[in-house]
């Protein structure tokens, strides 16, 4: 990604397809690559600021956190989905103004992000450890293999990954069985048993809603009032003609009897 020193004074950002900003063009192409290069953008900052919340009891140290990322303000958007930003150094922490965070990749393995990223897994650990009661311990090499495990299949997949998805997946990471999930299913599960029998009673009453039957549902009842009236009518037949057969058979006899 990086090479060399930051020496950036600005850069051009643009949305990609996935709502995330990526780096398109930067003042020092010597020392800087852009190829999948991504950058944090303001809404992202107050996200990751407001998970890294909880940590600061548990010993989040600001000074990592402000090396870890070079700060860049709005200049001009240029249109097309493309905005000109410009370095600042107002503090990401302090700073009202509404703020782009570019990490500091230089060195990807030992530079400030690098801290970063093991200094806030080695606190949501801690905090984890403190807070969940677990059988058995995380330790940070656990939590990171399985980090990694999941940023490895993104890789084979062909994905990018955005730097913001890194630091979400560690201040967000929870082990199997305690996480929020959970409980959001246990809570659709109890809705979803309340809901059958407020359906059923919504269908009573619409049922019986003779202002929310159509056309075609008058015209069937219309219909059977006329098949019932049909079928009244061939029955009144039906009885005429059982009585003239009984009056014939009534008449066979008495011919007989003149026959005779």
């Amino acid at each position: 990604m990086a090479k060399g020193s930051p020496q950036l004074e600005w850069c051009i950002v643009r949305l990609g397809e996935d709502h995330n900003w990526w780096v398109d063009e930067v003042s020092d192409p010597v020392h800087w690559d852009v190829d999948g290069l991504s950058i944090i953008d303001p809404r992202q900052v107050d996200h990751i600021i407001d998970l890294i919340d909880p940590l600061r009891e548990f010993g989040f140290d600001q000074d990592v956190f402000e090396r870890a990322f070079i700060p860049f303000r709005i200049v001009k958007d240029l249109g097309q989905g493309k905005v000109r930003l410009a370095k600042t150094k107002q503090p990401l922490l302090e700073s009202e103004e509404k703020l782009f965070a570019l990490p500091d990749v230089i060195d990807e393995e030992n530079g400030p992000y690098a801290d970063f990223l093991d200094h806030i897994t080695r606190l949501r650990v801690k905090m984890l450890n403190e807070l969940l009661d677990l059988e058995v311990k995380l330790t940070v090499d656990e939590v990171e293999d399985q980090l990694r495990e999941a940023q490895n299949s993104d890789f084979i997949e062909g994905k990018a990954v955005h730097l913001f998805s890194e630091i979400t997946a560690i201040l967000d990471y929870t082990p199997e069985g305690h996480g929020d999930e959970e409980d959001d299913a246990d809570k659709a599960a109890a809705i979803d048993d309340d809901l059958p029998d407020v359906e059923e009673e919504e269908d009573e009453k619409m049922k019986n809603d003779s202002s929310l039957k159509w056309d075609e549902d008058e015209d069937e009842e219309e219909g059977e009032g006329d098949g019932d009236e049909k079928k009244k009518e061939g029955d009144e037949d039906s009885d005429d003609d059982e009585d003239s057969d009984d009056a014939e058979e009534d008449e066979r006899p008495r011919r007989a009897k003149r026959g005779r």
